[in-house]
């Protein structure tokens, strides 16, 4: 495109611009809220996302032996664990080291390990972790099998409904990201669709003259792209300043991060370009949208 010709198809895409003022408020409105909401709902399936992960990461199955193994063949099942498929560590713990645990877990009430006489009834158990979390289920039941196993723990109904809810979150909030852009893309449609109704004779007659559709298309086009680009340079800014604000009093005030919360700008840099890609690619899918049956003749 030559610069000459880029400069004409601006100034037209400047001047519709200004024909129907409120209109380009309506769609850039629309397009700087939705993507706000997008940025919120990206932000907040992410760090869900970081959060399940973060909770699967730190569930373990608790392996209880029976009461009348001894530690030698206790022991001797670490290898047999390690070689089921998914376990990607299994530690021994013995009963007095299980025991010596519960002491410091109970704190001044020691009066509980004192009402046991000297006994000990805990038994010998494993820690496991396995490689995937998705692998927790599967490697249980194969734990459950052993000979030696008496209880297994590691979370039983807890660690199902929390891969339901991650799967959920992704779901709603992948929905709500494409319903909104749909709707942008909709009014952007009609703005352009109004600005080509009122120029149908200029097209048609550019038609007739030998004009080709994308010499009559790209004012509509950089229309459009001018409205989905101001719409989400308003979004970026506000996600930004919105999210940077909340980050600092997350940090700083309660000085606490229990979902990893991310400072880094780059973060900030990469999701506002996201958006105003984003913003930009829905202006001209309206604009082109709005365009074929005018082009027509």
């Amino acid at each position: 495109m030559r610069i000459k010709t880029f400069g004409y198809f601006s100034r037209e895409a400047l001047i519709s611009l200004r024909r129907n003022s409120w209109m380009v408020l309506a769609s850039v409105g629309t397009v700087a809220v939705s993507l706000i909401i997008v940025g919120m709902s990206l932000i907040t399936v992410m760090y869900a996302n970081y959060v399940a992960t973060y909770l699967e990461s730190n569930v373990e199955i608790r392996v209880f032996l029976k009461t009348d193994v001894n530690e030698d063949n206790a022991r001797a099942l670490q290898d047999q664990i390690k070689s089921i498929p998914g376990v990607a560590k299994a530690e021994f713990i013995n009963k007095d080291k299980a025991l010596e645990d519960f002491r410091k877990d109970l704190g001044e009430q020691q009066n509980m390990i004192e009402a046991l006489g000297g006994k000990n009834p805990l038994p010998h158990l494993y820690k496991v972790t396995t490689i995937s979390p998705q692998d927790i289920v599967k490697v249980a039941n194969k734990l459950q099998a052993l000979q030696q196993t008496d209880q297994i723990k590691y979370g039983q109904g807890v660690v199902e409904k929390l891969f339901a809810i991650t799967k959920w979150v992704r779901m709603v909030g992948l929905t709500v990201m494409v319903l909104l852009g749909l709707a942008a893309i909709f009014l952007i449609a009609t703005t352009i669709r109004l600005t080509v109704f009122a120029r149908r004779k200029e097209i048609q007659i550019m038609k007739i003259l030998g004009a080709t559709d994308w010499f009559i298309r790209w004012p509509f086009l950089m229309e459009g792209m001018i409205l989905g680009f101001i719409g989400a340079l308003i979004a970026v800014l506000i996600v930004d300043v919105s999210y940077a604000a909340f980050t600092d009093y997350i940090l700083t005030e309660l000085s606490f991060n229990i979902i990893g919360l991310n400072r880094d700008p780059r973060f900030l840099v990469s999701l506002g370009v996201a958006l105003l890609g984003t913003g930009t690619f829905i202006g001209a899918i309206g604009s082109g949208i709005s365009m074929r049956k005018f082009l027509r003749v």
